[in-house]
């Protein structure tokens, strides 16, 4: 029987007459219940974001996300923590620039819940096809229900809720089989400082200033004395001498001729 996903066995066992049947127990007196559970093979699921801070705004979070869209996360706990640089930081100590890396590791873990119950008692009343009550140990009477269509082995023989008799001790077990899945989620939060800007080399200044003097030293084409050149000689100056003094000697004789 198949009924949400439920897988429900259910039987009775004869202690006398060997008479095996099942129905479902509607009844808790009386009744003995055990549980266990059996567990599948695991499967994990990983995914990791990445996204840049772009503002903190009081508990508000505004990040850029790898695809270039801005997500907006209203409300963080003070409780939530990112391990950036081994530190754990709150929201309030993060800063615009900063990486961060969110990792979900999902677990999906198969499991069957198996409930036991069973009650003993003897036939006190048969109404077949649907109820019988049983006179349970601690004297009391118990109905039950007997799923539609059930058939009972009588003596090797099947038959269905009319061959049960008043007197017949039975034992009446339900098992039910009901398949979960769990599902487990594991979050941790990592993030990196922004990087620090590059620094100058050593060898390129910043900044070169140039302050002018109050008066400017004078270049040699502005007033200072040309150099005569090493090839140069005093005798064109000693002919020019002569030349003067034959001059002055000759204007003496004409002026003396004269008077």
């Amino acid at each position: 029987m198949n009924r949400s996903n439920r897988y429900i066995r259910s039987w009775f066992v004869l202690a006398v007459g060997a008479v095996c049947l099942t129905f479902a127990l509607s009844g808790s007196s009386q009744v003995q219940t055990q549980t266990s559970t059996t567990t599948g093979q695991s499967s994990k699921e990983l995914k990791v974001d990445h996204a840049q801070v772009v503002d903190v705004i009081g508990n508000d979070l505004i990040v850029k996300m790898e695809d270039g869209t801005i997500r907006h996360i209203a409300n963080v706990p003070e409780s939530a923590r990112v391990t950036v640089d081994g530190k754990q930081l709150g929201i309030h100590d993060l800063k615009a620039g900063m990486t961060l890396q969110r990792t979900i590791v999902t677990t999906t873990t198969p499991k069957v819940i198996t409930t036991t119950q069973t009650v003993t008692g003897k036939v006190w009343h048969v109404q077949p096809p649907s109820s019988v009550i049983l006179t349970l140990e601690d004297g009391t009477n118990q109905q039950f229900k007997i799923p539609k269509g059930q058939k009972f082995n009588v003596d090797g023989q099947m038959v269905d809720a009319w061959g049960l008799k008043k007197g017949m001790k039975v034992s009446a077990t339900k098992v039910v089989e009901e398949p979960i899945t769990q599902v487990e989620h594991a979050r941790h939060l990592t993030g990196q400082m922004p990087p620090a800007p590059t620094p100058p080399t050593a060898d390129a200044p910043i900044l070169v200033a140039v302050e002018a003097s109050p008066a400017a030293a004078p270049t040699a084409t502005e007033g200072a004395p040309a150099a005569l050149p090493k090839t140069g000689s005093e005798l064109p100056l000693y002919g020019l001498l002569g030349i003067l003094s034959l001059a002055s000697a000759f204007g003496l004789r004409l002026i003396r001729k004269a008077a």
